[in-house]
């Protein structure tokens, strides 16, 4: 027998309904259930279609979990549910779908942060989080570099995209050059069979940038680029290189995002850098940050791609770490909250 907390997580922010169960940092079931093909044909997630879904998948993921995990509602500890940031409609079906199993089976509930969420699913791959550590999370909703020193005392957010995160921008080329939603993947793809031959731009890295937006992102202008090169190559009759140009567009990327990852946690005196949300999938991120940290002596931790896009498991690993460090439950009106703040950990 085991002390350590037996902890569900509940997941709904964008297009992936996921339940996870942890007991401590050890993983018992991932279960998910994805609505992104719903959405491809309109090249993004629609929040009314990615609802109605999570309202489908619910009942029969979380069955899925607890099947997998072999444990009933009954045996859980707590629950933990994504209540920020994310897709309003989305969060509100998770919110009231914890708030009901936890009425319905008399169990603590806890609102966690969907961010805060990234850096915890580390833990299930890697052990205890060292103390200090940057958090570099790169999705299709955000691009933000944090100072974590406890996270169930919360986080410092040292910048984020003042623009188009990572993932919008990966999404809005890959579509530029005819390729499927979700962007990252076949960029990813595309690019290992290309060569870095177009020096495209690197956003907020010009010294004038330095004091204002040391640490923030901007993908805009990037974006923007790309999409003139290939114009001005269909204009001229020319051929486009897809191939070159994914894994042009992909190295600024990841250029960028490695660079000021590195400069925080030399600049903060930290030896572990995170990586994590659906970007950190991306196998010329994760070369670059690896290459680049062992020239400093960081240590880069990066869980499995599945790991790293949208799942229950970061919820209930959250919840897990904070029903260990004492802190009090979430009250049964929490809400949902799209907005909700990096600095907060939990509601």
């Amino acid at each position: 027998m085991t002390d350590e907390p037996l902890v569900l997580g509940i997941e709904t922010s964008c297009d992936e309904t996921g339940v996870g169960i942890v007991r401590g940092t050890t993983l018992l079931a991932d279960a998910l259930a994805s609505s992104v093909d719903l959405h491809a044909r309109f090249g993004g997630v629609v929040p009314e279609v990615a609802s109605r879904a999570h309202l489908e998948a619910m009942v029969p993921t979380m069955q899925r979990a607890l099947d997998e995990a072999g444990v009933t509602l009954a045996d859980i500890d707590a629950i933990a549910v994504t209540a920020g940031p994310g897709l309003a409609g989305a969060l509100l079906v998770g919110v009231a779908a914890a708030k009901g199993y936890a009425m319905a089976a008399e169990k603590p509930v806890y609102g966690v942060n969907h961010l805060a969420a990234h850096v915890a699913v580390d833990t299930l791959e890697h052990g205890p989080l060292p103390a200090p550590a940057i958090a570099l999370l790169v999705s299709g909703g955000h691009s933000s570099l944090l100072l974590v020193d406890d996270l169930a005392g919360g986080v410092t957010p040292l910048g984020s995209t003042i623009d188009d995160a990572a993932g919008e921008a990966f999404d809005k080329v890959a579509r530029l050059l005819g390729m499927p939603f979700p962007g990252g993947p076949p960029i990813d793809r595309a690019a290992r069979s290309g060569q870095v031959t177009i020096q495209f731009p690197r956003g907020l890295t010009a010294a004038k940038d330095q004091a204002a937006h040391r640490f923030d992102f901007s993908f805009s202008g990037l974006k923007t680029a790309v999409a003139r090169w290939v114009e001005a190559r269909e204009r001229a009759g020319e051929p486009v290189p897809v191939d070159d140009v994914a894994a042009s567009f992909q190295d600024a990327v990841c250029d960028v995002l490695t660079a000021k990852a590195i400069a925080a946690c030399r600049q903060h005196g930290v030896d572990t850098l995170v990586i994590g949300g659906g970007v950190a999938a991306n196998s010329r991120l994760r070369a670059m940050a690896e290459e680049r940290a062992a020239k400093v002596g960081i240590t880069v931790r990066v869980p499995r791609p599945k790991l790293c896009t949208d799942n229950g498991a970061m919820v209930a690993a959250l919840g897990s770490h904070l029903v260990a460090a004492g802190v009090r439950p979430s009250r049964l009106d929490l809400p949902a909250d799209s907005a909700m703040p990096l600095t907060l950990v939990s509601v």
